[in-house]
């Protein structure tokens, strides 16, 4: 049976900044879903793509997860997150199959990835070391046939140190040290190359490769680059154990992340693999444990039985992974790449954009984010008897709704991610009351709910045109429209909500109300507490 190899994600945030993206699940779709990525964003620069699926968070499988938990895993995770991925495509064809997405032994196959198939040419990751000669290269700016302005390698010196390094002449700069270039003027990327030091990380497109990737509409990022002209590669130490086990510690150090492989036997299994001592553990049999507590990385080894693959990179080769942006797996699934049969080149031509929404219907979506305040949402919730469907109504000036943006007769399409267009009144209050203090509502006017309706079109966050955001509480002018209000059966205030809330926040014994089951952007301030932990890996217990 076919296997799928999801992509692996790895997911930097700076302090005070979210990661740009709606975690979801959706009503008729499996798994959890990438949604609403934010343009410029870090889910986004570093390749992540509307409706990919989640299959792990830091190693852990949660394709089957509760979406809460799945939640709180990327909370825990703090400023970096690294996912396993697979895009639409292959996801839904992986469940018709009945794959087992948990197996991580899956055979790699040729399936799209973020859109891109497998054979698809790949940006390219090229390290330089400055040498008394310097690196060998000049940069100029270039005015491309679209009239787009990008930064280009030019006079790459034969045998210099850029030219070992991959580079080539007339690369597109994308990337340096892991950071969009993009965007910046030529003197700029060059006081980022000075403050580099001696040593500096490109991420580079040839021309065809820039094209393709221009073609389809994909923003190039490290996520998508190969890494084999990388000068130090991470370690695969394939261990079989002895009468007195693999024959090294597994330790967590002090003021250090990762999982360290210490005080290696003469002459183990371990030894004999080629582990060095200060290697840190990067994946259990092709599972990435960065994520994991000390316990659960020793409960994976012990589970491998007789024998264990580990990935390891020692400091050097870490640092420079760590300078690309990528995760040190890129290594061990390009080799797995390579053991696939070749493909034929992409055809240019047959590639289609993707269709533009109509922005006259797209400006009617709106994605409101409001907080609690003491007088509530300051808006009615509204449905017809029998119906499905629920109206805002009785929009309070200068309430917490109107500053978002909601507006009378405004459909409520989802709640916290959570589409509630076939749910009844009582199930859309009821996600409300369990939104706590803040609340993201996705609503439609009027006329674009009969237009998306009409075309079968299933509205959700990706329909907004590119500068389409989430409303913030100083929303900007939307169309005006004129309805004719809903015929009311049982309306229901979300004042009335916060009253149910305060009233039941009285009772000693009423249990707390659980986080929101979708969190937009999601972000956490997690500090771990370091405390030294050591497994012996010595013996067959």
């Amino acid at each position: 049976m076919a296997g799928y190899r999801p992509r692996v994600i790895v997911l930097s945030k700076k302090p005070g900044q979210s990661f740009g993206f709606l975690l979801r699940v959706e009503q008729g779709e499996d798994g959890h879903l990438i949604r609403n990525l934010e343009r410029g964003s870090p889910a986004m620069l570093v390749g992540l793509k509307d409706g990919d699926r989640i299959l792990r968070v830091n190693g852990t499988y949660v394709d089957e997860m509760d979406h809460t938990r799945v939640v709180d895993l990327v909370k825990e995770s703090g400023a970096s997150v690294t996912f396993h991925v697979l895009d639409v495509a292959s996801y839904k064809q992986a469940k018709t199959e009945g794959v087992d997405l948990s197996d991580p032994h899956a055979t790699p196959t040729q399936h799209a990835m973020n859109g891109v198939g497998g054979g698809a040419p790949k940006p390219k990751l090229c390290y330089l070391a400055k040498s008394s000669g310097g690196y060998g290269f000049s940069l100029r700016s270039i005015k491309d046939e679209r009239g787009d302005v990008g930064m280009f390698m030019t006079e790459v010196a034969p045998g210099g140190v850029a030219g070992r390094a991959g580079v080539k002449t007339n690369d597109r700069l994308i990337e340096v040290n892991g950071e969009n270039t993009e965007n910046a003027t030529h003197d700029q990327i060059v006081e980022k190359v000075k403050a580099s030091g001696n040593s500096v990380m490109f991420l580079l497109v040839d021309e065809d490769t820039d094209r393709f990737y221009k073609i389809k509409r994909i923003r190039i990022g490290a996520a998508l680059a190969t890494a084999k002209l990388l000068p130090l590669k991470p370690r695969i130490a394939d261990l079989v154990k002895g009468s007195d086990g693999y024959g090294y510690f597994l330790r967590t150090e002090p003021n250090k992340t990762g999982h360290f492989i210490r005080d290696i036997d003469r002459g183990s299994p371990a030894e004999r693999a080629g582990l060095k001592e200060m290697d840190r553990l990067v994946a259990v049999e092709g599972v990435e444990v960065d994520g994991c507590s000390h316990e659960q990385v020793v409960d994976r080894i012990r589970q491998c039985g007789s024998k264990c693959c580990l990935l390891v990179v020692d400091e050097d080769t870490d640092k420079l992974y760590k300078m690309g942006g990528v995760s040190p797996l890129f290594y061990l699934e390009e080799i797995m790449e390579s053991l696939l049969p070749a493909t034929p080149p992409p055809s240019y031509p047959e590639s289609v954009p993707a269709p533009v929404p109509d922005p006259v219907t797209t400006d009617l979506l709106k994605l409101c984010k409001m907080e609690k305040t003491s007088a509530g949402y300051g808006f009615h919730l509204n449905g017809i008897q029998g119906v499905f469907g629920q109206y805002v109504k009785e929009v309070v000036k200068g309430g917490a709704a109107d500053r978002a943006g909601l507006e009378d007769e405004d459909m409520v399409v989802e709640v916290d991610g959570v589409n509630v267009e076939q749910s009844s009144h009582e199930q859309v209050v009821g996600l409300i009351r369990k939104s706590g203090s803040s609340l993201v509502l996705l609503v439609a006017g009027k006329q674009a709910n009969d237009h998306f309706k009409a075309k079968g079109v299933t509205i959700t966050p990706q329909l907004f045109v590119p500068s389409s955001q989430a409303r913030s509480p100083s929303p900007a002018p939307s169309l005006a429209r004129s309805h004719t209000p809903a015929q009311i059966d049982t309306p229901a205030t979300l004042e009335e909500v916060q009253e149910e809330e305060e009233e039941e926040a009285a009772e000693p014994d009423s249990a707390p109300h659980q986080a929101r089951e979708r969190t937009p952007s999601v972000s956490s301030a997690f500090a771990p507490c370091w405390i030294m932990q050591v497994s012996l890996l010595k013996n067959s217990d």
